[in-house]
């Protein structure tokens, strides 16, 4: 080999050193590319917190009830002959205060028979406070300046949980004269801030539980097994397993340094892609249309036109000729008018998008009202896939 053939094979080899390394550069370039792509589509795909989409079992209100009696009204309260409740509750509250009214003829208007609601709050204990809601039962035209007397708060299993009292405060008022009358709000509902004292506790106790389920707010199959392997790949173990669609079951591993509480302070900020199933709801009382992003359509053609019809009355007076001795006869006329807009007809080609969707509903130059029942016949004629739910 001469030396001007061996310079050739080492330039050669050069250039292919080169293009390797050039090569090399350019399929990293690539990588990277794909990479901060995927991070880019993950960052818009709207994850959220475990603990903003399940509710944990055990950690819930409880709904409290009460009949009492709200006094000091000024003449607004309940009319005894009207409401035979108030009567009999007042009379039962002065005898066990040893005041004695059977028989007589009570006429106060300033005490009104009330309803009390309050939510008792998870984990409350004893001795704190809460705030209750204050409803009239009879006819009292107004709670203002009323106060509640002692009034026990009952659960579901029928043990008292809280008893409330206070003054009442309401957010409307009721002012009237002989001829006129103003009411702003409602002034027969009030709330007492702190007004009922918990007397028993609800006995839950969260920290001895060993397993817990997790229950969906949305419920769905694909967001319940990435919430179990969420907390699994965090804690190195099969602790979350997904039971359905709305529930997982979290169990308390053995070798965990701390209780279920410790446990569930850990899980609730892991960050979860959420599903749903694509679906659109409809409100026909006020014509609003909510549609989810996976909305997707068949090929479908749609034609819209707007028929208005136009009736109005416009009777005339005939006179009678002269000399005629004839009465005036008033004769009906009805104008008819009967107006067909233009029908266009649109091809909605497969698989669009929301956007693509909306944007050519919109083209037709169609109302919400005629919106939902093109959704409707598009839903019926199987061409859409999507849940649709009428409110």
């Amino acid at each position: 080999m001469n030396k001007k053939q061996n310079l050739f094979y080492k330039t050669q080899k050069l250039q292919n050193i080169n293009f390797t390394q050039k090569g090399w550069h350019v399929i990293y370039a690539i990588i990277l590319a794909i990479f901060a792509l995927f991070i880019t589509s993950s960052a818009f795909a709207a994850p959220a917190r475990i603990k903003d989409i399940v509710d944990i079992e055990g950690i819930r209100d409880n709904q409290l009830i009460g009949y009492g009696l709200v006094v000091g009204l000024n003449g607004t309260g309940d009319s005894l002959n009207n409401s035979p409740f108030t009567r009999q509750s007042l009379q039962a509250m002065l005898e066990r205060l040893g005041v004695n009214t059977r028989g007589e003829n009570v006429r106060t208007k300033n005490v009104a028979a009330v309803m009390v609601t309050a939510n008792l709050p998870p984990f409350a204990t004893q001795g704190s406070r809460i705030d209750v809601n204050v409803s009239a039962l009879g006819d009292s035209d107004s709670l203002q300046g009323g106060t509640l007397l002692v009034t026990p708060l009952l659960g579901a299993d029928g043990e008292v949980y809280a008893i409330a009292q206070g003054p009442v405060l309401i957010n409307g008022f009721k002012a009237e004269g002989e001829g006129a009358t103003v009411i702003s709000g409602v002034p027969t509902t009030g709330r007492i801030s702190n007004g009922a004292l918990i007397e028993r506790e609800t006995g839950f106790r969260l920290g001895d539980q060993r397993t817990l389920r997790l229950s969906l707010k949305n419920p769905d199959l694909t967001t319940a097994r990435r919430i179990a392997l969420a907390i699994n790949d965090y804690i190195g173990m099969a602790a979350a397993v997904p039971e359905n669609s709305a529930v997982v079951s979290l169990t308390l591993p053995r070798n965990f340094n701390g209780n279920i509480v410790d446990l569930l302070t850990d899980i609730e900020q892991l960050v979860v892609q959420t599903d749903l199933v694509a679906k659109i709801v409809i409100d026909e009382n006020s014509g609003i249309i909510v549609m989810g992003k996976d909305v997707r359509v068949s090929t479908v053609a749609i034609a819209q036109s707007n028929l208005t019809v136009t009736i109005a009355e416009s009777p005339v007076v005939s006179q009678p000729n002269p000399l005629s001795f004839g009465d005036s006869v008033q004769l009906p006329r009805t104008d008819l008018n009967v107006e067909v807009g233009d029908s266009n007809l649109a091809l909605v080609p497969e698989s669009v998008s929301l956007q693509e969707l909306v944007d050519g509903l919109n083209s037709l130059g169609i109302s919400p009202r005629d919106l939902i029942a093109i959704i409707q016949s598009i839903k019926a004629a199987g061409a859409l896939q999507a849940e649709v739910v009428v409110m």
